[in-house]
């Protein structure tokens, strides 16, 4: 886009944070008050944006300025700002945002793995990355930090250290007897400023917010396609055979990118397992003013509950779903070749409906509850329904948000690593900057480009995309097929 005229044409394809805050954003600025602006998202309910099952969709997501990386710390607490604004007719307001307070949790390392001169377990002295515990104290610092800054909102007297996991097992409330088995973190933090969002709500009264602009056109429908003309992008393809045109394309479309765009081994989406459980109305009333829990070792946290219902979940490496990769994906560039190997992409309850997560993580849910919810009738009592929330991951959890290089007319805005909702009242005033051409300083490299054309010569390369920022607990490489192929379809599920 030539940052000198606007384009005539906007077309955003996906209604999801990025998406929607993008559209939003656009309407605000007058370089943009004569393009049109269209969004299309893949919601096969009228009038409904984004999809159920798109990943910022749910009945909780957690708002928090606890991050090792001192960048994301400070745009989290910016973002904050707007989310602890409890009026009604603001994003925080009619219980959309909770400020219940959370525990950041990791375990010490495993001193039977860990190398007796560095302290660290094997796979960190081979690949030197960052551990869960080096995220949390950074994290811990830099909250601290904040706090000291009048300006951020945070309070120094709620943010309170758990040196051990006595102090922990304190704060949570749990019967040492139990978390002697499932322990629930060995050090950690409590800040109580930090809380958790209805997300479903939010990005309805978000979607209300752009909708009444009068300026966003929503459309309903699956883009199937980029389309081209020579070496630019010029509209989409839906599944319905129309076609939409526009001068600049912007795809926001999360977990599904990888449907769409050849994105040369920078992201991939990875399902993460939540479940449900229904409780009574004096639980809800035991549990409700707990803080969030969030171990971040295991991946494992636990949201206090909203009507009657208790949600646990796992932010871990998840589950990769490779799908053949179609031939109608747009290359790295002209004439460039498709990858050969399989590209992940998201199995819903909307394509599946009978889909649940496997028993590998249900169990370890299952040890969640057991280490991080004070009442036993709670620990055995099964869930009533479970799902995948798809994140669209990189190496380093950044975000993806620029220009792509190889096409004109073509910006993508994805990758939330899993991380990206609590930036809803701000990313998008970012991503218009960036389609400006002034991407902030402090995430020109984190946010670009950064694939290649050698794809072809990696095999099986979904396999090697892998969150290593030190925030991400569980197995890598777990293959959702095989995972529920495990599953005795006669053994009792928890």
């Amino acid at each position: 886009m030539d940052p000198s005229s606007p384009p005539s044409s906007i077309l955003i394809i996906g209604s999801g944070v990025f998406g929607l805050s993008t559209a939003f954003e656009l309407t605000r600025r007058p370089f943009f008050a004569r393009t049109s602006i269209t969004v299309l998202d893949r919601s096969p309910d009228n009038g409904v944006f984004p999809s159920s099952d798109a990943s910022s969709i749910d009945s909780s997501r957690i708002i928090r300025p606890d991050y090792a990386d001192p960048a994301y710390a400070s745009l989290a607490a910016k973002a904050h700002e707007y989310w602890r604004q409890q009026v009604d007719d603001e994003l925080g307001g009619q219980g959309r945002y909770t400020e219940s307070g959370m525990i950041l949790l990791a375990d010490s390392p495993s001193t039977a793995q860990a190398d007796p001169k560095t302290g660290l377990g094997a796979k960190q002295v081979e690949e030197k990355k960052k551990s869960a515990l080096e995220y949390v104290r950074e994290s811990w610092d830099n909250v601290r930090a904040l706090a000291a800054q009048e300006a951020s909102g945070l309070s120094a007297e709620k943010i309170r250290e758990l040196p051990n996991a006595t102090a922990v097992m304190e704060a949570m409330g749990t019967d040492p007897t139990i978390a002697a088995v499932n322990r629930p973190g060995d050090w950690g933090y409590l800040n109580g400023t930090s809380g958790w969002a209805d997300a479903e709500k939010s990005m309805a009264w978000f979607f209300n917010k752009v909708r009444q602009t009068g300026r966003v056109n929503f459309v309903h429908g699956t883009a199937t396609a980029l389309t081209r003309t020579g070496d630019r992008v010029t509209g989409a393809r839906l599944d319905s055979g129309r076609h939409l045109e526009a001068d600049l394309v912007i795809v926001a479309t999360g977990a599904w990118t990888g449907a769409l765009v050849d994105l040369a081994g920078q992201a991939i989406a990875t399902g993460q397992a939540l479940a449900y459980m229904d409780i009574t109305p004096e639980e809800q009333a035991a549990l409700c003013r707990r803080p969030v829990i969030l171990n971040l070792s295991t991946g494992l946290f636990v949201i206090p509950p909203a009507v009657c219902q208790l949600k646990v979940a796992r932010h871990s490496y998840g589950y990769i779903n490779p799908q053949p990769t179609s031939p109608d994906v747009l290359p790295t560039r002209p004439g460039a070749r498709l990858p050969a190997n399989s590209t992940s992409l998201p199995r819903t309850l909307l394509s599946d409906p009978n889909l649940r997560i496997p028993s590998e993580g249900e169990a370890d849910l299952r040890r969640a509850i057991r280490a991080m919810v004070p009442l036993k009738e709670l620990h055995n009592r099964p869930f009533v329904k479970t799902r995948l929330c798809w994140y669209t991951d990189t190496s380093t959890g950044d975000f993806l948000i620029d220009y792509h290089p190889g096409w004109k007319g073509l910006f993508v805005a994805t990758a939330g690593s899993g991380h990206g909702f609590k930036f809803l009242p701000v990313i998008g005033e970012l991503i218009v900057d960036c389609l400006k051409g002034r991407r902030p300083a402090e995430f020109d490299e984190k946010w670009k480009w950064k694939g290649n054309d050698a794809k072809e010569d990696v095999q099986q390369l979904d396999k090697h995309i892998v969150t290593e920022d030190g925030s991400r607990g569980g197995r890598p490489g777990l293959i959702l097929a095989e995972e529920l192929a495990k599953d005795n379809s006669l053994k009792p599920r928890m």
